[in-house]
C-alpha cells in the first residue's frame, strides 16, 4: 500500500529533503503591504525578513484554504492508497481546521485521509513529517505510520531564542506572560512548546547567554535521535552552534533550515529554534 505524506510550509523543511522523501508541502500565506504571497513559492524567508525590517506595517500570515488542501488531496489520491496530512499545532494556527475541511471537500472515496495535529511548530513539525515519510518509503501502512507519529510527537522537545521582542509584540502574539517580558525590553526571550503553544520559559540579557541556555537545554536530553534547527540568524553563528550540538550526538546529522515567514514574522531576524527527538528530557 502506498501512503503519501503532506505537511504545510510552516514545517520549514528544506526543499532537498521534501523532494528526496516525496513530502508534499502546502504553502501558507504571508500578507505584506496589501499583497499576498505563498510561503516558499512567491516569497523567500530572506525577502520576508527584509520586508519585516523595512516596513512599519506588520506582515500577517494566513492558513492555506480548504480548497488548497482539497486540490492537494485529490491530486495525490490518483497515485496512492492513503494520505497522512500532518500540520502545525492547531492551537497556534487555523491550518489544521483548513486541512480537515479540505478533506471533506476532496471526499475520501476508496482512500483514507488522516489529518494529524502535531502540536508542534516549524522544524519540530518537520521532524515528524520526515519520520512519517521515511516510514512510508519503507512500506509501512497508514495505521503503522499513525501509531509511529503518536509515539514520536511526545518525544520531541522545542527550545528557542528570539533576538528581540519587537516583532512578536508588534504582531500582538505575546499573551499575558509575554506582556510581562515586554516590560523589561531589551531581553532575549527563551521559548519552548507547552501543550501545543509556544511559551516563554525565561529571559537572558545577551545573545551569547541565550545561545548557552539553548545549548544547556539540548544537553539535558538523553539519547538524542534527531536534531532540527530553524533560524533567521547569521550562517556563521549557526555553523558554530551546529558543531557544538553534533558533539552531543555524533551520529546525528542535524536538519538545518531557514525559519520561514509563518513563525518568522513574529520571531523576527536573529531567531533560533532547536527541535530534538529524544528518549527523555529533564525539565528545563
Amino acid at each position: 500500500m502506498t501512503v503519501k505524506i503532506v505537511t504545510d510550509s510552516s514545517s520549514d523543511l528544506p526543499r532537498e529533503i521534501t523532494e528526496e522523501l516525496d513530502i508534499t508541502v502546502v504553502p501558507l500565506y504571508v500578507q505584506v503591504a496589501g499583497k499576498t504571497y505563498r510561503d516558499g513559492i512567491d516569497i523567500s524567508p530572506q525577502e520576508c525578513f527584509r520586508m519585516l525590517e523595512q516596513d512599519s506595517a506588520a506582515p500577517t500570515t494566513a492558513a492555506a484554504s480548504p480548497h488548497d488542501f482539497a486540490e492537494t488531496y485529490r491530486r495525490l489520491g490518483r497515485d496512492c492508497d492513503d494520505i497522512i496530512s500532518v500540520h502545525v499545532s492547531g492551537k497556534v494556527s487555523n491550518t489544521l481546521d483548513a486541512a480537515k475541511r479540505g478533506r471533506e471537500l476532496a471526499g475520501e472515496g476508496n482512500r483514507r485521509i488522516e489529518v494529524v495535529d502535531s502540536r508542534l511548530v516549524t522544524i519540530a513539525l518537520g521532524l515528524v513529517a520526515i519520520a512519517a515519510a521515511r516510514a512510508a518509503r519503507a512500506g509501512q501502512g497508514i495505521q503503522e505510520i499513525l501509531e509511529h507519529i503518536s509515539r514520536l510527537t511526545p518525544s520531541i522537545r522545542v527550545f528557542g531564542m528570539l533576538d528581540t521582542l519587537k516583532y512578536v509584540a508588534r504582531g500582538g502574539r505575546l499573551g499575558k506572560a509575554g506582556m510581562l517580558l515586554s516590560s523589561v525590553l531589551p531581553v532575549k526571550p527563551i521559548l519552548t512548546m507547552k501543550e501545543g503553544v509556544v511559551a516563554p520559559v525565561g529571559v537572558v540579557r545577551t545573545r551569547s547567554k541565550g545561545i548557552e541556555r539553548l545549548y544547556d537545554m539540548v544537553r539535558s536530553a538523553v539519547n538524542i535521535r534527531e536534531i532540527g534547527i530553524a533560524h533567521s540568524a547569521l550562517e556563521e553563528e549557526i555553523r558554530a552552534i551546529t558543531d557544538r550540538l553534533k558533539a552531543l550526538a555524533p551520529n546525528v546529522i542535524p536538519v538545518i533550515s531557514s525559519l520561514g515567514p509563518v513563525l518568522g514574522v513574529h520571531g523576527g531576524p536573529g531567531a533560533i529554534l532547536v527541535a530534538v527527538e529524544q528518549e527523555n528530557c529533564a525539565a528545563s
